[in-house]
């Protein structure tokens, strides 16, 4: 079953200026969110599947948003990350089954490219409750100037039955990164660390 979609949200963050430095080109991360019904808000459900393929719609869906709303190639995302939020109606298990078991594949197929772990975070709140959607580069989780987060907030989601979800796809790393660690040119993309 398709997921009953309210409210899409897609905005992108570009950050200019850091610390009197001016940012060229500018570091952009974009975040598309869907506010859904949640099919088993207020009761029990052992089987959450139906969730898991909403997850599959989702996460092909918003990463095409995010892409579409940076205006670049699949190639050219660098980092990813995945959240939801859960109304007082469901369980933190409900976003686990949208988030988790397939998600991933399409937002990798979309990207063409992607073998780290996609960062997460899953919470529950109601209207107006705040997420931050951790990101980490796409192909080597070990590239410390992409570990970042960008925050969403959609003033009147999720209602007591509903999930918001959120996909961020980045075009770079965090503005003036120098902590160290491995490189983004070092990448090479065949383990999802390194």
């Amino acid at each position: 079953m398709p997921a009953n979609i309210r409210k899409i949200l897609t905005q992108v963050d570009e950050i200019h200026l850091e610390m009197g430095k001016a940012i060229s080109p500018p570091t952009r991360r974009a975040v598309a969110c869907a506010v859904i019904a949640n099919p088993f808000a207020g009761r029990y459900q052992e089987d959450l599947s139906e969730l898991t393929e909403i997850g599959v719609e989702l996460g092909d869906l918003l990463t095409k948003r995010c892409l579409a709303a940076l205006n670049i190639a699949p190639d050219q995302a660098e980092s990813f990350g995945k959240a939801a939020i859960v109304g007082e109606g469901g369980e933190l298990e409900h976003a686990a089954a949208i988030l988790h078991p397939k998600l991933g594949t399409p937002v990798r197929a979309a990207l063409g490219k992607g073998p780290a772990l996609i960062p997460s975070a899953k919470k529950r709140g109601g209207l107006g409750t705040p997420i931050d959607v951790p990101l980490g580069h796409k192909d080597a989780a070990f590239v410390r100037s992409h570990f970042d987060a960008v925050e969403v907030r959609i003033t009147d989601a999720p209602r007591a039955g509903e999930i918001l979800v959120a996909i961020a796809i980045t075009d770079s790393g965090r503005p003036l990164p120098r902590i160290g660690g491995l490189q983004k040119h070092e990448i090479k993309g065949e383990d999802g660390l390194r």
